[in-house]
């Protein structure tokens, strides 16, 4: 036998038994630092997976539990897209909404002195298109001009309204008019906003 061994139990009993100790301590520190806490880790890892992954499925689940309610909603906000997108031409339309303005206003009898296009205004997720008008007529004529402006299916706004007296014509005052009609168009994709 190996002579390092034999002066090991050469020794009295209280030292073996020490050495004995000493080297089950030293093992099971060495178990515990190598294997068993990087288990722990592993554990720990999986619950907080295991709780966060628990939390989505309570959510999916009550999603699915509203999942009829949520349909209705979107076939409700679908409508009310579609109703505005009515309101707000796309910019192949425009042409046509301004045509059919000065066919108003031809069609009431008014006569048009000015229909003059403006810039547009980008406001995002829409855009204003003003047009400068100049009308002259009678008061009950251009009053029903802005009522069947009015009735349009699209969103037109009249402003800067101002009128005065053009001329007499056949026993009546006739009157120039002075406006903006704006009308909007949707923006399908609206400029990124700068700055943060």
């Amino acid at each position: 036998m190996d002579p390092r061994i034999e002066k090991i139990f050469k020794l009295p009993r209280y030292q073996r038994a020490l050495l004995l100790v000493l080297l089950i301590a030293l093992i099971g520190a060495g178990f515990y630092f190598l294997v068993y806490s990087a288990q722990l880790e592993e554990v720990a890892r999986l619950e907080r997976e295991q709780e966060t992954l628990t939390r989505r499925l309570e959510e999916n689940r009550r999603i699915a539990r509203n999942l009829d309610q949520v349909r209705a909603e979107y076939e409700s906000l679908q409508q009310q897209l579609a109703k505005a997108l009515i309101e707000l031409p796309n910019e192949k339309e425009i042409p046509t909404l301004l045509t059919n303005i000065s066919n108003l206003a031809r069609e009431q009898g008014l006569e048009i002195l000015l229909f003059k296009p403006m810039g547009e205004i980008n406001r995002g997720f829409y855009a204003e298109v003003p047009v400068d008008i100049r009308l002259v007529g009678s008061y009950h004529d251009v009053a029903m001009f802005f009522h069947n402006v009015g009735q349009l299916p699209r969103i037109v706004n009249i402003s800067n309204l101002s009128m005065e007296s053009a001329r007499r014509e056949g026993g009546s005052s006739l009157l120039r008019v002075d406006c903006r009609a704006t009308t909007f168009r949707f923006v399908e994709n609206p400029p990124e906003s700068k700055g943060g």
